[in-house]
């Protein structure tokens, strides 16, 4: 693996660049978010050479670096020229894209993918290389979204459960302190299924209400109590399409910051991120800051 620059202990915004125009956007947006964060940028290509070692002559190789390498190098110039000032690293590696930016990213670093690469179907859906970064990624993974002429709505959005998901709430405090903006925490929880699950008389509804809306509660109290100068606003909703609310929400924010969910799966990698988190990385109308579980952590069900 080739490297220019890396320091395991510095905390670093890490993008992976294919050579298409949404990884290029993603690469742009991930340089103003390393700006906001005072972080150095790392671009990274993975060529995943190694792997396909048996099918390529040493000439398609040599090809293959030469053009991963020019491409890193006027990524590299378009950010800094975007933002001078901003200290930018660039990694060539034989490995796969996300094996590279899983190496790359550690324990250290926030990940950036676009929401499409060269091999996606449609711009509207998450590609397979930024579907297994961030189901099987041990740091934070921003798939970029929504950002083609959009402007900036001076609001960060947290997905909020209950007191597992305090860890990304506070993440999404800082955030918002980054962008001078509020921070929206946002609670939404499945009437059929919470009914289905303790009571299914009708007047079982509002006590399960009252126990959501104590859930919220506790979490924004915190989080207030953290940081006392941020404008921070809570809503609970009751629906029967948890990642519906939470897509439509997205529409109105600047970052959508939530929880994975990491549960063995006979069914792919995809469904440890949970169903409603499946959905949102899908169809999000903004960019979606996604924060790995710990044990510790799992109880909440995103």
């Amino acid at each position: 693996m080739e490297n220019t620059f890396r320091t395991p202990d510095t905390s670093t915004v890490v993008v992976g660049v294919d050579g298409s125009d949404t990884a290029r956007a993603a690469a742009m947006w991930a340089a103003g978010e390393a700006v906001r964060r005072d972080q150095p940028l790392h671009i990274v290509y993975g060529a995943d050479t190694d792997g396909r070692a048996l099918y390529l002559s040493a000439k398609t190789t040599e090809r293959i670096r030469a053009n991963g390498r020019q491409l890193l190098d006027d990524t590299a110039k378009a950010a800094t020229d975007a933002y001078p000032g901003l200290h930018v690293s660039t990694e060539f590696s034989r490995a796969d894209a996300a094996h590279s930016l899983h190496q790359a990213g550690a324990l250290h670093g926030t990940i950036v993918v676009g929401n499409r690469g060269l091999g996606g179907f449609s711009s509207l859906m998450l590609g397979s290389v930024g579907m297994d970064v961030a189901a099987a990624a041990k740091s934070p993974v921003i798939v970029v979204r929504g950002i083609d002429g959009a402007q900036e709505t001076g609001t960060v959005l947290a997905a909020v459960r209950d007191e597992h998901d305090l860890v990304h709430a506070r993440y999404a405090a800082r955030e918002a302190q980054l962008r001078k903006a509020s921070l929206r925490l946002l609670h939404v929880w499945n009437v059929l299924e919470s009914v289905g699950e303790v009571v299914s008389m009708l007047d079982g509804v509002d006590e399960i209400a009252g126990a959501h809306a104590d859930a919220l509660r506790a979490v924004t109290d915190v989080v207030r109590d953290e940081f006392p100068g941020l404008d921070v606003r809570a809503d609970a909703e009751k629906s029967i399409s948890v990642a519906g609310v939470l897509v439509e929400a997205s529409r109105h924010a600047d970052l959508l910051v939530m929880g994975g969910r990491r549960v063995p799966s006979a069914l792919g990698l995809a469904r440890n991120l949970g169903r409603a988190t499946h959905s949102v990385l899908h169809h999000a109308h903004c960019p979606v800051l996604l924060i790995p579980r710990t044990g510790s952590d799992l109880g909440s069900r995103s």
